[in-house]
């Protein structure tokens, strides 16, 4: 994405990043150390704070590509939502939201190839980024400053320095940035949660979560990701590129930061050979693709440790054959779930050492799937109704489901797998992003549904 925007914006989103070299490769972006401790803050704390009620919530929307435009159509369905403004560098992708917008019979936005033009407008509440992951920084930080909060899709960012820059700006301006995990608002993840927070599984004491899916056509694919930007990610860095669909779910479960928090992870990867395969058996000589060298490694599979002793195993595969699966495992003192497919055991009701039908536990789903779900979809639902929940926080002036604490510490795991395989597998050091607020109970993703 870098080529097609002006100087100005270059320089602008370098200079909002630091020390952090934007315009080199992610690997050289990493911090040098992952420091645990935190600096000194500068703001006030994020924990707790409500939006402002807005009643009617105004959109705009950065990033218009395959996600953002299949995006599109389900913030048109949520009730009392409008698109006020759309921005894409790509003028073709701009035309196609303003088409699905206006056919919508809603008014035409504004629009721009410009980011830093649109935040700075005075009829935005909410801007939705749904771009290339090195953008995802320099573009929620323009909106915060702006005076805008933020949805970001996933990963929230790239290093540890990027994530305490986002933490430490919501502080600052108030803001809420907030990373827009589908995945914590799954039927199957909810009801889960639901059940763990009723004592079902007995005291946690393990999980698991993943991403795999096999995306090698895709990620050679010359109109899915724009310029193949995600593919260039598998050239520079070597970590587990994507953990939040995966690592979300689970950090719910727990409580991570209320009442739990990470500790330390450390990573192992398997040799990179799945894309060069894949490009020797599809990729017609000459391509561009030719001239790359993968060195992400195909699986890369963590552990993460929690304050109560708890371990999550965290998996990411995108480069091998693979039906589709997240894991979405859990496991306490009085039985387990696990997913793809779901099945569940449990005592004291199972005595029999033998799988059980998960939707016997359909009583436990949540009002969002009982009252709204699945809505027009997306993801079989979990889209649609992560936005409705988003928004209706935003409409009622509630607290966010999800914080910037939260979404720092999702995505942490990119920069902290990449510094414990480059370290031969030591174990990394998980910043504390509430600076000692993890100990305090208090709500989250499982919430009562508004009176």
């Amino acid at each position: 994405m870098t080529e097609h925007l002006n100087r100005r914006s270059l320089l602008a989103a370098s200079a909002a990043l630091g020390a952090t070299a934007l315009t080199g490769t992610p690997a050289q972006a990493q911090p040098a150390t992952a420091e645990a401790d935190a600096p000194a803050r500068t703001g006030k704390s994020m924990i707790g704070v409500p939006f402002q009620r807005y009643g009617k919530v105004r959109v705009a929307m950065i990033g218009l590509g395959n996600r953002g435009l299949s995006m599109l159509p389900l913030f048109l369905a949520v009730p009392d939502v409008s698109i006020t403004a759309v921005c894409d560098v790509r003028q073709s992708s701009v035309d196609k939201a303003v088409d699905l917008i206006t056919k919508a019979g809603r008014d035409k936005p504004a629009t721009y190839t410009d980011f830093e033009k649109l935040v700075g407008r005075d009829d935005i509440d909410l801007v939705y980024i749904a771009t290339p992951w090195d953008w995802h920084v320099p573009m929620s930080l323009a909106a915060m400053r702006a005076g805008k909060h933020v949805g970001v899709e996933c990963p929230f960012a790239m290093t540890v320095g990027e994530l305490w820059q986002l933490v430490d700006t919501s502080e600052r301006t108030q803001r809420h940035c907030m990373q827009l995990e589908n995945c914590c608002y799954g039927k199957n993840e909810l009801r889960v949660l639901r059940m763990a927070h009723a004592g079902k599984f007995g005291e946690l004491l393990h999980g698991a979560g993943a991403y795999m899916h096999d995306l090698r056509k895709l990620l050679f694919a010359d109109d899915y990701y724009a310029d193949e930007w995600r593919r260039k990610f598998h050239t520079t860095l070597n970590a587990d590129h994507y953990p939040t669909h995966g690592l979300g779910p689970v950090a719910s479960y727990m409580d991570i930061n209320r009442g739990d928090r990470f500790v330390k992870m450390t990573s192992m990867a398997t040799p990179a050979l799945g894309l060069a395969e894949y490009r020797e058996a599809n990729e017609q000589p000459g391509d561009s693709s030719w001239g790359e060298k993968y060195v992400a490694g195909d699986t890369t599979i963590s552990l993460i440790q929690t304050a109560k002793g708890r371990v999550i195993r965290l998996q990411h595969d995108v480069s091998t054959p693979h039906p589709y699966s997240r894991l979405n495992q859990l496991a306490g003192t009085k039985g387990c779930f696990e997913d793809y497919p779901p099945r569940i055991y449990l005592e004291p009701e199972h005595t029999d050492d033998r799988w059980k039908d998960f939707e016997a536990y359909k009583n436990f789903d949540h009002w969002l799937w009982t009252d709204v779900g699945p809505g027009p979809g997306g993801h079989g639902g979990m889209d649609y109704v992560m936005l409705y929940r988003t928004l209706q926080t935003m409409k009622l002036g509630l607290v966010p489901d999800i914080d910037v604490y939260d979404s720092a510490s999702w995505s942490a795991p990119v920069a902290l797998s990449a510094h414990s395989l480059k370290a031969g597998s030591a174990p990394m050091p998980f910043p504390d992003f509430t600076r000692g607020a993890w100990k305090q109970a208090r709500p989250g993703i499982d919430s009562v549904k508004p009176g």
